[in-house]
């Protein structure tokens, strides 16, 4: 975790366990550290990491199993793509758009 980030803390660890999802690290199925062991290995209080269980169980990336914890949903992988390809086009692409006309570069660039 990056403490002097921008970024709030608990999306900083959502995006890292999207990041394990994605990688193949975690399966769907998989269980998670509980809300306690997760911030112990981290280095972050518990509360912290419940806040982003919630959003990323808000957002069927994981569920919970009462009594037994958080585990990788089936289709998560697919919801991590779908939302990453979303905000990249909404929110990079434009970026790149912009800077690319400033700098006087169209897009023969990419072609190689």
């Amino acid at each position: 975790m990056d403490f002097h980030s921008d970024k709030p803390i608990y999306l900083q660890i959502a995006d890292a366990l999207c990041e394990s999802i994605l990688s193949g690290t975690l399966k769907a199925g998989d269980r998670i550290p509980s809300v306690r062991e997760y911030g112990g290995q981290i280095g972050v209080n518990p509360n912290t990491v419940m806040r982003t269980y919630e959003k990323l169980t808000d957002e069927g990336i994981i569920y919970n199993k009462r009594g037994i914890g958080y585990f990788a949903a089936d289709d998560a992988r697919e919801k991590i793509l779908e939302a990453q390809k979303t905000d990249f086009l909404a929110k990079e692409v434009p970026a790149i758009r912009r800077k690319m006309e400033l700098l006087g570069l169209d897009a023969s660039i990419f072609k190689n």
